[in-house]
């Protein structure tokens, strides 16, 4: 879903995603309908001696309720920016912080695969969320036993915050427990391969938290944190899979060479166009005019001209002239992630790279996701991706490979 920034910390952006407007309101709604049950628990836990009637008011109740559930969730940004700060001091870029709907995501441009840095990285926002713990109860032990509500609040954020570091270091890859798994396992085999082996581990958990979810009263919140670990775990393996087998490859090893590329002129009819695509069986071409690329027009270009118009509009009309272009020596797995951002199904390969501006450079080829996913089920069949005994998938994955996630 969307999301917007709010802020920036140490020159990361700060953003809160649509579900997270749902969840935030939920959640304090939620304890402070509940403040009697948390009082007995901190009152067994951290013999509190909190009164339930003092924090019996309704008025009051909502008020804690708010004030705990932005607390919890200040606490959530506090451990990805944990996990952020390490990974930038190794040198690896952030591009957000976003709270959503299941917490908190720290969106890395690069995973580490040294084994030492993704081990430190892991684990360090669930020792910002302990040392959050601590400090919370520090000032809960120093509380006035005259202020019930401070040492509530105090109380509650303890517990939570060092809750919080226990469940995300449970092995449920991609959570904090199943890439300090791949760390470890990663010492003595490839990186591929240790993904894959935490991934299956992420997955078992995931069905196990499901089933608690489904018959031990867990509800369907667990539920839903399960389905995305399975999810998370099975998009993560196969996107390391992928890197290793296009290791060492780039976009000149698998596009097509310009001379064996298709084109076609500005002036040419839609109707003339879409002739073309059946007979030739191409959803796209380049625009060329005297030599130079102008422009590329895809089949849905093509299609948002009513047929009886057809004959009447020309490439030039329909072509998209804001070109995507990247350069030879670009890894194919770059090309691929590219075209999934942008939502596109081709990229002209230029000899300057152009970059919205082709007609800067030459054309020397063409690559389209079919070139990407048809290399890489090449590649596998052949047994070249080290570490991995994954089968071969042809198939491209259902959604954009997305930056790598705490």
């Amino acid at each position: 879903m969307r999301s917007f920034r709010i802020g920036s910390a140490f020159g990361i952006p700060i953003k809160l995603d649509l579900t997270f407007l749902l969840v935030l309101p939920l959640f304090a709604w939620l304890i402070s309908v509940q403040i009697a049950e948390y009082v007995n628990i901190l009152n067994g836990v951290w013999a509190a001696e909190i009164a339930p009637e003092a924090l019996a008011d309704p008025t009051l109740s909502i008020v804690i309720g708010i004030v705990a559930a932005v607390g919890l969730f200040a606490g959530v940004v506090l451990h990805e920016l944990g996990h952020s700060l390490v990974a930038m001091r190794f040198g690896f870029p952030i591009s957000s912080i976003t709270l959503w709907l299941f917490g908190g995501v720290a969106q890395l441009e690069e995973m580490p695969e040294d084994w030492k840095q993704e081990l430190l990285i892991a684990v360090a926002g669930p020792v910002v969320s302990v040392a959050l713990g601590v400090g919370s109860y520090v000032a809960f032990l120093l509380a006035p036993s005259s202020a019930p509500v401070a040492r509530f609040l105090l109380g509650y954020l303890a517990l939570m915050n060092v809750a919080l570091a226990i469940f995300n270091m449970l092995p449920g890859f991609p959570m904090d427990g199943g890439r300090v798994l791949r760390a470890l396992l990663a010492r003595n085999r490839p990186y591929a391969r240790a993904t894959q082996i935490a991934a299956e581990v992420g997955k078992v958990f995931a069905i196990l938290l499901g089933l608690f979810g489904l018959f031990g009263g867990g509800g369907l919140f667990l539920i839903a944190i399960a389905f995305f670990i399975y999810i998370g775990a099975s998009g993560e393996a196969q996107q390391t899979v992928m890197r290793a087998a296009f290791e060492g490859v780039t976009v000149s090893d698998i596009m097509t060479p310009a001379d064996d590329v298709e084109t076609v002129h500005p002036e040419d009819s839609v109707a003339a166009l879409l002739e073309r695509m059946f007979r030739q069986r191409h959803t796209g071409y380049p625009v060329v005019r005297d030599g130079n690329v102008v422009g590329l027009v895809t089949l849905e270009d093509a299609l948002e001209v009513k047929e009886v118009e057809r004959d009447a509009y020309t490439v030039s009309d329909v072509m998209t002239a804001d070109l995507e272009a990247v350069e030879p020596d670009l890894g194919a797995m770059d090309a691929l992630t590219r075209m999934q951002k942008e939502g596109i199904g081709r990229l002209l390969v230029m000899d300057n790279g152009g970059f919205g501006e082709a007609a800067d450079g030459d054309l020397v080829g063409l690559v389209t996701r079919s070139d990407v996913m048809t290399a890489l089920s090449i590649i596998k069949q052949s047994g070249r991706v080290r570490g991995s005994d994954e089968d071969p998938a042809p198939n491209p994955p259902a959604s954009e490979p997305e930056p790598e996630r705490f």
